[in-house]
């Protein structure tokens, strides 16, 4: 279904089309010949009522480049339907007429650079390597640049294999919403294997590794999307203590960490005390690397912050798991839920955990 900005709903598959113009025969669906969609045959959206990109506080309608369904870009891909929005860019599907296969276009706003992202992708794509976590990488294909019909804005269009779902979509429509044990190690193997590539070959840096970021791919397999915050670095020992929190909500039927407070908005004070309350006192080292830290410890590591630290730890917050297999579960969330960043173990130390080898050797 298509909402933007023409304010109508449509579909390429949706319409009753005369038999002929679906018959495989005189309409191939690999044709290279861009394809003529109706012009009528579904229900217009009032213009005064906002959809998708619009609700955003940000947005402003001169900044999106006006993407028509049947509309070719840089002489090759159709757009067939809408992806996806964000505050940065839409998101299309598009048949590649000369590569006779389907990719997903995201055409960024004017105000928009994509510098970095495509200097992350060039440097992913000149490395040789056999590493299995390079293939669960989404790479990118092309990137062009096309002008607004206004002829005085120009926006950036980058062009990917098409993917599924990202692993928040998929979690609601799960049993019990949430994803089995079985699953998030899969999730996960993949996960620490394209971040072990990224940290020790491609020595890059992911800084924004989260659900909404990791696409199911043709085979199942998760993918790392979505390079907006990444970095180029030299070799650091990093982690992936950041994607523990968001994988933990989509495995369990309790948050990790909820960090909001009764009036539901985040709020620091109401997350440290529920992380003390899962990794306990943090060490006087941690305290003495932030200026801020005397806002919710005293002197001697005692907390004083706002709320008090919650009545749970690790085992009572985790529901679904009994004897062996939650103790071994336990222990692979506490190897990176640590404190000081250097104590949590790497992508690579944690590819080969128990836990997560579990059901792979019989």
């Amino acid at each position: 279904m298509v909402i933007y900005p023409a304010k109508h709903v449509t579909s390429e598959f949706g319409q009753n089309k005369p038999q002929e113009a679906i018959n495989l025969t005189t309409n191939p669906p690999w044709s290279q010949e861009p394809r003529v969609f109706p012009s009528s045959g579904w229900e217009n959206i009032e213009p005064s009522f906002l959809v998708e990109e619009e609700n955003i506080p940000t947005y402003k309608l001169e900044k999106f480049y006006p993407v028509r369904i049947g509309e070719v870009f840089n002489h090759r891909y159709q757009v067939v339907g809408k992806l996806g929005y964000g505050s940065t860019a839409t998101v299309w599907l598009c048949r590649d007429l000369l590569g006779h296969c389907y990719v997903a276009l995201k055409v960024y706003i004017t105000s928009t650079s994509v510098s970095q992202k495509l200097e992350i992708y060039n440097h992913l794509r000149t490395i040789q390597s056999d590493h299995a976590g390079q293939s669960c990488l989404r790479p990118l294909i092309e990137t062009f640049q096309v002008r607004n019909p206004d002829a005085h804005r120009i926006h950036t269009c980058l062009v990917h294999p098409p993917l599924g779902i990202s692993l928040d979509q998929l979690a609601p429509l799960l049993p019990g919403k949430v994803m089995s044990s079985s699953m998030v190690r899969t999730t996960m193997r993949n996960i620490l294997a394209a971040l072990d590539f990224l940290h020790t070959e491609a020595q890059v840096i992911h800084t924004d590794t989260q659900p909404n970021n990791i696409l199911l791919g043709i085979k199942d397999t998760s993918i790392l999307s979505r390079f907006e915050e990444a970095e180029v670095e030299g070799p650091v020992p990093w982690n992936v203590g950041m994607v523990q929190p968001k994988i933990w909500d989509l495995s369990e039927h309790r948050h990790l960490f909820k960090a909001r407070n009764d009036e539901e908005k985040l709020d620091d004070g109401q997350h440290l005390a529920e992380m003390q309350a899962v990794l306990g006192r943090p060490p006087a080292e941690f305290l003495a690397r932030s200026g801020r830290s005397l806002q919710f410890w005293d002197a001697n590591g005692q907390w004083k912050g706002p709320v008090p630290i919650p009545d749970h730890d690790l085992e009572t917050l985790e529901e679904r798991l009994e004897d062996s297999e939650k103790e071994d579960f336990l222990r692979f969330f506490r190897r990176m839920l640590c404190w000081l960043p250097e104590e949590r173990a790497t992508a690579k130390e944690l590819l080969f955990d128990p836990w997560l080898m579990h059901g792979l050797f019989k």
